[in-house]
């Protein structure tokens, strides 16, 4: 079994940790080996925990996506002050000055998923940048990429178009952990941090997540399996449309789905795709919340039989291309703010750019970008090499 870095604190009876004041940045999967969670952990070996933070989603991820998170009194276990990281404005997404002065150091253990939509890699890095700011250590409990750390898909975000769906230049599945994300962005950013990395023992980069003997812990209310965290690099640029991506159902991001889909003529034009890995399977469906809530709406479900040959981006890639040529106008791009940008559609900020959008309203071949995005893809994973940390 893979032991985390949170294993390897417990372990160690937090002994880095003594006589120091912290501020620890958690989430709901933040737990070790037996599900216990990283506050209950800190009460045990009395660490001082003197602030909380919470990501996107909050601490205990009782918030849905994009919707912003007060401050709270107290973490309940802790009996610590609690401060949001993913409050109403952008200035909220980083610690505050204030947040860091009464400190020794900053305490990151938080569950990413291997792709760059996800903000938790965000959350860390701005916390280990205004750590570095405030002079503090900023230490990072690392955890396994669900993706394994081999494959890397995807272009990287555009100078233009950076947002907290891509704060810095990454591809859409950057193939690191967390740790190794920080590290990188540390550098290449010149952040200047005191950063400490816990790293794994035991985890190699072939592993997914179901291979590392871990328990699963959705780290957001709806990423609730690894085969959710498999599909999302793709599935969630249905963010940027009017289309389900189905929230609201039993299965996010496996399932889409729109009131003007024929399930069957859909199911029928992706399958002849033969895309590797995958297959479409034709249904109706009816969401409980967020778009078409209590409507029922035709759609596809994702069935991926191969984990190895699937091309999550290049398949959302394929099936935006494909809905826009079935049924033309009635695929809309969201225009309403996205991830604090006025200024910018939201498929532009989660393709990194506008190419892929104006292909697809030009009916060009979209496996000609996802080519160029291929090049990129190849730089990007020279540049990583230093910052691997992992077999």
């Amino acid at each position: 079994m893979v032991a985390t870095g949170l294993d390897r604190m417990v372990a160690e009876g937090f002994a880095s940790l003594r006589g120091r004041r912290v501020g620890l940045v958690c989430h709901p999967a933040s737990v070790d080996r037996h599900l216990v969670h990283i506050t209950h952990r800190c009460r045990e070996a009395a660490v001082n925990i003197v602030r909380c933070f919470g990501p996107e989603h909050g601490i205990w991820a009782d918030a849905q996506d994009m919707i912003h998170v007060d401050d709270d009194a107290r973490e309940p276990v802790t009996g610590a002050s609690v401060r949001s990281l993913y409050g109403a404005d952008e200035e909220s997404l980083a610690p505050r000055p204030e947040d860091l002065a009464d400190l020794d150091v900053l305490l990151i253990d938080l569950q990413d998923i291997g792709s760059r939509y996800y903000t938790y890699i965000y959350t860390a890095a701005l916390c280990v940048r205004a750590a570095a700011r405030a002079g503090i250590e900023a230490i990072v409990l690392d955890r396994p990429n669900p993706l394994g750390g081999v494959v890397v898909e995807g272009g990287l975000t555009g100078k233009d178009f950076l947002s907290f769906v891509g704060l810095w230049p990454l591809p859409t599945r950057h193939g690191l952990t967390i740790g190794e994300v920080v590290s990188l962005l540390d550098h290449r950013e010149g952040f200047g941090a005191r950063l400490t990395v816990v790293e794994m023992l035991g985890w190699s980069r072939q592993h997914l997540f179901d291979e590392t003997g871990l328990p699963w812990v959705q780290p957001s209310p709806n990423m609730p399996t690894l085969e959710t965290a498999v599909v999302y690099p793709g599935m969630c640029l249905l963010e940027g449309t009017n289309l389900s991506e189905g929230r609201g159902s039993t299965r996010p991001f496996e399932t889409i789905g729109a009131d003007f889909i024929n399930p069957f003529e859909l199911s029928s034009a992706l399958d002849a795709l033969e895309l590797p890995g995958v297959l479409f399977r034709p249904l109706y469906f009816r969401p409980t919340f967020h778009k078409f809530a209590g409507r029922a709406i035709g759609g596809v479900a994702l069935h991926v039989i191969d984990r190895t040959r699937f091309p999550s981006l290049r398949v959302g890639l394929h099936l935006l291309a494909t809905i826009r040529r079935l049924y033309g106008p009635a695929l809309c791009w969201r225009s309403e703010v996205y991830e604090f940008v006025k200024d910018r559609l939201a498929i532009d900020l989660l393709f990194g750019g506008d190419e892929a959008r104006l292909a697809i309203d030009a009916g060009a071949d979209v496996e000609a970008i996802y080519g160029r995005w291929a090049v990129e893809a190849e730089r990007f994973a020279v540049e990583r090499r230093p910052f691997l940390r992992y077999s």
